[in-house]
This record gives C-alpha cells, structure tokens and sequence, in this order.
C-alpha cells in the first residue's frame, strides 16, 4: 500500500488521534502495519503507581462522607451549645469592654473548614485524566487509545452518578475497560458488569428479589435498569431478538449483585459483592433457554450467553464500523466484523485487526467529523502542547458538549453527524481554536505545521486561507478549523 499523504491522513485521523509534526516523515510504507503494532495489551495499559484501586478509590469516598458527617455533627453541637453565662471564665468580654467598640460586637458563627475530601476525589480524577491524556499524545499513531475510547463509551458510566463514581471512574476505565481491550468480550463484558462503577451507576443494589429473603421482610423489588442496558446497549442491541419478559427475567437473575462494604467483605472491601439473601430463587428463562445455576454463577452464565450471541455479533460490528469510518459504513465492512466476531468468539484483538485491514475501511470519503475528545487530542498531539492544565481541558470537553467520562445517558456520547455539526457544537470548538491559537502564539509558524501535517492532502482552499492570515494565531485557528483537520 503505497503511503500516499493522503492514505497518511486516513491513518492518522480515521484509526488514530492525528499527526504529529514528524509522523509523515517517521511512518514509511506500511501504515496497516504500523497501526497494527497499536493492538497490543501493554501499550493501552496505564501502570502509574500513585493512581488508586477500585478499592482504594472507594475507601477514599468513606473517608470523605465520614469527615462530613463529623462536621454536619460538630455543626449541630456548636448550634445548640448554650451561650456561656457573664460569670464563665469563657464568656466574652461585655461589648463596652471591647476597645474602640462604638456598637456590640455580634457572636461569632463558627466556620467549617473546607472539606479536605472534596479536593482529594477531585485531584483522583484529575490525575486519571492527566494519565489518559498523555498516552494518548504520546502514543505514535493513537489506534490503541481510539479502541479503548469506543469501549469506555460503549460500556459507560457517568461523573455525575455521586461520588462513588468520582472515587473509582479511571479504575474502572483501567481495571475493566484497559485490561480486557485486546482480549475477549465475553472477560471486559463480565468485568464491566460486575465492577462497583456500574453496579452503582445503573442502581442495581437497589434490585432485590421479590421472593428473596430479603424482598419478603422489606417488600422490595426489582430495579430493571442494569439487566435492560445489558441487553439494549451493550450485547444485543435493540430488535436483537429479547423481550420485555427476558428482560424482567434477567433482573430476577441479577438480584443479589452489589458491592461490598465494611460488613460485606467476603469478596474484597470496594468489590463485588453477591448478597444471597436478596437473590431471587429458582430457575429463569432467557431468551428460550433455561437458566438453572444457583447463585451469582446464574447471572455469569446469562452474560457469557449474552457474549456470544449472533445479534451481539451484529450489534458490535455495526457499531465499530459507524464510530470508525462512517454513519453509514459499508455493507460489507459490517459483514467482515461481525463474521469475525463470530468465529473468534469475541476475540478483540482479531476485531480490530480486521477493521484496519479491511480496505472498506479505507476508501470511504473522510467526511466523519471527529468527536471533541478527538479534536482536543489531534489538536495537542499537533502542536506539541503538554497537557498541564488537565482543569482546561476538560472544561474545554465541557463546553463542545463531551465531559470525560460523564455521558448524557447510558448509550454514552454521540459520534454522528447531526449531534456533532450542531451550530452550539461548532461554535464552541471555534472557540477552543482561537484560544488555542492565541496561548501558542508566533511559537509556531501554522504554513510549516500544515505542510507537515499534511503535505499534499491539504486542500488548496485552506493552505491560501492560512498563507493570507494576518497573523499566526489566526493561521493556526484557520488550521484547526480546517475540514482537513476536523474530518476523519
């Protein structure tokens, strides 16, 4: 395949997270193959000592709600503790003893300091942030970082859910997401549905079974949501074949899951934690098949079916095709993913072999705009930016409308068209670009890094329209703006 700039330019932009100024010159022929090397489980692994566990991220959240409770506490105490009387050795001096007084000085209200806590979960977070920004700029094409981006959106939870989610949000990206990216489907599926992040964010230690021990004395039922958006967002799909029955079964079947605290540690304190006694009894039918296994190794087996099942095949390929090349990907891409999603069993690493190197991944017009995170990191990757203002960057996620890790909903953050080439959406990543332009200043000459970026892919329109700037700044802003910067 002969490296033409502009196969250098679907390279960089459909698979990975764009170029950087010596890419073209570093890359060579073979860029199937160098986009290939990306498929390796080391190099998607965040291994940074200082960034907590699962358990640890959720310790860190007891911590913070036990030092609030001690001051919503102390709070109260100092509100009801009676005024001391004049004769109390305490008591504060008469207001006409207060010198230069010309009135009574009011009591005091004690002021709480701030809550240390809140700071440390907020600098948790931040510190993942930092760790995925930056190995995302530093990778060499970024195919690795764009698999595990899909994953984390595929299988999402969100910031806003509480502070458990603010605790344990990047060790859920790297304990469940990261570990399994180029392994099977079937071990991330387990292990995102059985991590903490997801058991609380879609409410499932609020499901207990009816006919459970615990459903009996408390009167509590089921809570679907878990078991729903297993079927409709992660495996299945929607017209995948299940019905509002299978659903309701599956709930049933998932009873029981939880995460373990102080008292519920038989599994590891901030794990998961199976509770018999709100798990309903009995067998369960699931899309026609009988479910007979006691227990939490019920729900493992549904989800290990749910894995291997063709409509799960057909959901994920449609699905990686459209979020790589296009809203409507071709036919025949679709095909190739899902047969080998099916003869692999879900092997990821096969997967995303067979995306790079299937030539319909290759031919279809670069019209697919880049989603904010990907414009965020081209842009940093392009000009050499460090990211040490992580607060920045995320408010500038924010304002284009895709906080990490805080999707609107479960389906996670669009990457179609209409939702991205929203007027609000385009405006406010002209502002990112002109901001972003400005803090660069004259550092960069934007004529040099448009020709390095992309040699002969750069349209005429946009090399004049940067050639006739006024100044840099401006250039660069034409730059990031450019279809060749934000098409993919």
């Amino acid at each position: 395949m002969a490296s033409s700039d502009d196969t250098i330019r679907i390279a960089m932009q459909r698979f990975g997270h764009g170029a950087k100024p010596e890419s073209r010159a570093h890359l060579g022929k073979d860029l199937r193959g160098v986009l290939l090397a990306d498929v390796d489980p080391a190099k998607v692994r965040i291994t940074q000592s200082d960034l907590p566990s699962t358990a640890r991220g959720i310790q860190l959240v007891a911590e913070v709600e036990e030092r609030r409770r001690e001051a919503r506490a102390a709070a109260r105490t100092n509100a009801n503790t009676p005024p001391s009387s004049p004769n109390s050795p305490m008591a504060a001096p008469p207001a006409t003893m207060v010198e230069n007084s010309a009135s009574p000085v009011p009591p005091r209200t004690p002021v709480l300091p701030p809550d240390p806590g809140d700071v440390r979960l907020r600098d948790v977070m931040l510190a993942e942030a930092k760790a995925r920004i930056e190995l995302g700029i530093a990778a060499e094409t970024g195919f690795g970082e764009r698999w595990v981006d899909f994953w984390s959106n595929h299988f999402c939870v969100a910031l806003r859910r509480g502070q458990i989610l603010q605790g344990v949000i990047g060790a859920y990206e790297r304990e469940a997401i990261r570990a399994h990216a180029f392994g099977k489907f079937s071990d991330m599926l387990l292990a995102v549905e059985m991590h903490p992040a997801m058991l609380h964010y879609l409410d499932q230690r609020q499901s207990i079974g009816p006919a459970s021990p615990a459903g009996v004395r408390q009167k509590k039922g089921l809570n679907e949501n878990l078991a729903r958006e297993i079927m409709e967002l992660h495996t299945l799909g929607v017209g995948g074949g299940y019905t509002q029955a299978d659903v309701t079964n599956f709930a049933k079947v998932l009873t029981g899951w939880s995460i373990s605290n102080n008292e519920e540690n038989l599994d590891g304190y901030g794990g998961f934690f199976f509770a018999p006694n709100r798990h309903e009894p009995g067998p369960q039918i699931i899309l026609g098949k009988t479910y007979t296994q006691e227990g939490k190794d019920q729900g493992l087996a549904v989800l290990r079916d749910l894995a291997g099942h063709p409509s799960t095949a057909k959901f994920v390929a449609r699905k990686l095709a459209r979020h790589f090349v296009a809203d409507n990907p071709p036919p025949a891409l679709v095909e190739k993913l899902q047969q080998d999603f099916r003869k692999t069993g879900g092997d990821l690493a096969s997967l995303a072999r067979t995306l790079v190197t299937a030539g319909e991944a290759w031919t279809v017009p670069q019209t697919k705009l880049r989603t904010p995170y990907e414009f965020v990191m081209a842009a940093l990757r392009a000009t050499g930016e460090k990211p040490e203002k992580v607060p920045q960057i995320l408010n500038a996620l924010n304002l284009m409308g895709q906080q990490l890790w805080n999707p609107p909903g479960p389906n996670g953050h669009p990457d179609h068209e209409a939702e991205l080439i929203a007027p609000k959406a385009i405006k406010t990543r002209l502002e990112f670009s002109l901001q972003a332009a400005r803090l660069i200043g004259s550092r960069i000459d934007p004529r040099e890094l448009a020709d390095q970026l992309y040699g002969a892919a750069l349209g005429p329109e946009t090399k004049q329209a940067i050639a006739r700037a006024e100044t840099r700044p401006q250039g660069m802003a034409i730059l990031l703006m450019s279809p060749e910067f934000q098409r993919r």
